[in-house]
């Protein structure tokens, strides 16, 4: 029952992954429970743990997605929660190094299932979907991907907020604005302007969605900025004119089917009316059927990597309106990484049938 059992996402076994390196899976769930870089609300270092209580009611037994005509909790994804990763909260520069091993560590093993099925090549490296904490995880993550795969990495990132800030944008007079080493240029809002500073985006595929968020200064110069680093913007208010087709279309056009893709979800991009429980509310969002149905939307996607974030669970209501969106997010996102995993089947088995057919004749 929902209701009954030890609080793990969906009620998957539970494995404390970083402390048994034997343990193979092909999607491993783990928390980060991090948000010493957060701009105004803090909170978020429990959102990992409200996520997984939100997601109680999903179960492998009742788990069939009628939109994917699936069960990814029962299909050949080997599908764990490897807890949390041990984070500093005193410390930035510590946490990052935590996040940033434990990434490396956790990423760069082999897929349970890659013995049965190696042929195709998205079953050969395990997959992580981070339950977060603040956006800035996202840096240690990038890093990861950047190592596992020898390329960068293509981001999908809904978001109200841009999250491409030069670090400077967060006045301070303490501080040198050309010193990319101080600790404090490690925020939720410019970790995406050090992962390109880094080489870590693939900064002609990459796309922003939900964008609503006012800039810095007098002009689009915060705009100007995003471009140059090659990201495309899809704002809050195009759904009104281009529909989630509209939208689903532009991401898909934008990146394509082959290129490895970071999924990253901030949970303000839903309205805080819908999900009031994160740390930089913006009025005005998507609602969370529209997010949804764009997820769903864009299940060709190569996703490698994925989070769900900024869930503060203190200024959330009683229902847990925000964990319990944030939880059927992070299914969403399963669904479409393990049936990923089926079509890359298909595509190998069409294959072998294509050179069977060529050889007889």
């Amino acid at each position: 029952w929902g209701f009954s059992g030890i609080s793990t996402f969906a009620h998957l076994p539970h494995v404390r992954c970083l402390s048994h390196p034997e343990t193979a899976y092909d999607i491993g769930i783990i928390g980060a429970p991090f948000d010493t870089a957060v701009s105004y609300r803090p909170g978020a270092r429990f959102g990992p743990r409200a996520i997984r209580a939100g997601s109680a009611r999903q179960t492998s037994f009742r788990g069939f997605n009628p939109r994917a005509g699936i069960n990814p909790y029962t299909s050949w994804a080997s599908i764990i929660d490897c807890g949390d990763i041990p984070i500093t909260p005193f410390d930035n520069v510590l946490a990052l190094r935590q996040m940033s091993e434990a990434y490396v560590e956790l990423g760069d093993r082999p897929a349970r299932s890659e013995s049965r099925a190696s042929s195709n090549a998205y079953h050969h490296k395990a997959k992580l979907l981070t339950l977060g904490g603040d956006h800035s995880i996202a840096l240690p993550a990038l890093r990861a991907l950047k190592e596992v795969y020898k390329q960068p990495i293509a981001v999908v990132h809904f978001d109200a907020h841009l999250d491409t800030w030069h670090p400077a944008k967060y006045p301070s007079s303490w501080i040198d604005p050309e010193d990319e080493s101080t600790p404090s240029f490690f925020n939720h809002g410019s970790m995406f302007w050090l992962a390109a500073k880094e080489g870590l985006i693939a900064n002609t595929s990459s796309v922003h969605a939900g964008l609503r968020t006012r800039i810095s200064g007098d002009d689009d110069a915060d705009w100007v900025d995003d471009t140059q680093q090659g990201w495309k913007r899809i704002l809050t208010d195009d759904i009104d004119d281009i529909g989630t087709r509209g939208i689903i279309d532009s991401i898909m056009q934008r990146v394509g089917t082959e290129y490895p893709v970071y999924l990253s979800i901030d949970i303000d991009v839903i309205d805080p009316g819908l999900a009031p429980g994160t740390g930089t509310p913006e009025p005005g969002g998507w609602t969370t059927r529209e997010l949804i149905r764009i997820l769903r939307g864009i299940e060709g996607l190569n996703v490698v990597g994925a989070d769900v974030v900024e869930v503060s669970p203190a200024y959330d209501g009683s229902a847990e309106t925000t964990a319990v969106a944030a939880a059927q997010v992070a299914y969403e996102v399963l669904t479409n990484m393990v049936k990923r995993g089926l079509t890359e089947e298909g595509k190998t088995a069409a294959a072998s049938v294509g050179e069977v057919a060529r050889d007889e004749l």
